[in-house]
């Protein structure tokens, strides 16, 4: 009785965890595609792209095979508001501009570093207020899921990539 018990909730625990991991949207590779161009396209972000087609797409997206289809969000994990990063974009400007606290554009984008000196033109990140993004995959570390393209350009190259000046603990 205990195994067959057992074996329900392994069986329930599964279809709801393929449940939570539906593909929402998903788009077909064409010729030139890089990631970013993809989600820039898409309303989603870098992030996300890597995360949902986690083991499909490496961390430096150079494998996107045209004709190939791609998810673009999991179903109640899929932001959809975005922003392509552009040259003198800080963390501070983006979160301000969009009307979100740095604490969600962090969480959102968890591949930014801790003084954001990490985002690049090009790259698009998720601004929404609540945060929708999927978690990494397994536990893995983000670097391991997504990393910029190696001719990426920093976006603030000074550094100075914000203070939050937003989060008075912080000061």
């Amino acid at each position: 009785m205990f195994f067959k018990s057992v074996v329900s909730f392994a069986v329930l625990l599964a279809a709801q965890i393929a449940a939570a991991q539906s593909c929402s949207r998903t788009y077909t590779v064409q010729e030139g595609d890089t990631c970013d161009s993809i989600s820039a396209a898409n309303n989603a972000s870098t992030y996300q792209v890597a995360v949902v087609n986690y083991g499909n797409v490496d961390p430096q997206c150079d494998n996107l095979t045209p004709g190939e289809s791609i998810c673009l969000g999991f179903a109640g994990e899929d932001c959809q508001t975005t922003y392509v990063v552009q040259l003198g974009d800080t963390c501070d400007d983006i979160s301000s501009a969009y009307g979100v606290n740095t604490t969600i554009l962090y969480m959102n984008n968890p591949q930014i570093n801790e003084d954001c000196s990490n985002i690049y033109v090009g790259e698009v990140l998720c601004t929404a207020c609540t945060v929708e993004v999927p978690p990494a995959p397994g536990g893995s570390p983000v670097p391991s899921v997504v990393q910029p393209p190696p001719t990426a350009v920093p976006a603030n190259p000074s550094g100075d990539g914000g203070d939050d000046d937003d989060l008075p603990w912080c000061d």
